[in-house]
């Protein structure tokens, strides 16, 4: 059974989902994982209910954090930014279904994170706010949401 998880990873590695830019974005976020160079950002559109409609990631970095973010993207779409807000790292490792390492985990949970810190961004207004503190690194959310 893991061979098949590990086919269905390297085919998101080598052919990611919704893969590229969306501009405009609603909710955006980038960050990296310092200690093995995997970058990655997530753009997301929603509508006036917020309910997440487009998603698209672009980046680089090992299999397991682009293949993450592919798998997750296709899951998305549909989600109120409340349940983006709400996910935890069993989203990302049932999709995964294989076990990760310790020295693999921040790679697997490098798309939860900045898929979260764009949701909690979502209703922060930075310029009407300038006491808050956004997230301790990525760009924050798209201006206009």
């Amino acid at each position: 059974m893991d061979e098949l998880y590990r086919e269905n990873i390297l085919d998101h590695y080598k052919r990611p989902r919704n893969w590229g830019t969306l501009d405009p974005a609603d909710l955006e976020f980038e960050d990296k994982n310092p200690s093995c160079g995997d970058q990655l950002k997530v753009m997301m559109r929603v509508d006036d209910a917020g309910v997440v409609t487009d998603v698209r990631f672009d980046g680089h970095g090992c299999a397991i954090s682009q293949s993450s973010a592919s798998m997750a993207s296709e899951e998305l779409v549909g989600m109120t930014v409340d349940e983006l807000r709400a996910l935890d790292q069993d989203f990302i490792l049932e999709l995964l279904g294989i076990d990760i390492s310790a020295t693999r985990i921040k790679c697997a949970l490098l798309s939860l994170k900045i898929i979260k810190s764009a949701a909690i961004g979502a209703n922060v207004d930075w310029e009407d706010a300038p006491d808050a503190v956004p997230p301790a690194s990525g760009t924050g959310p798209a201006a206009g949401f």
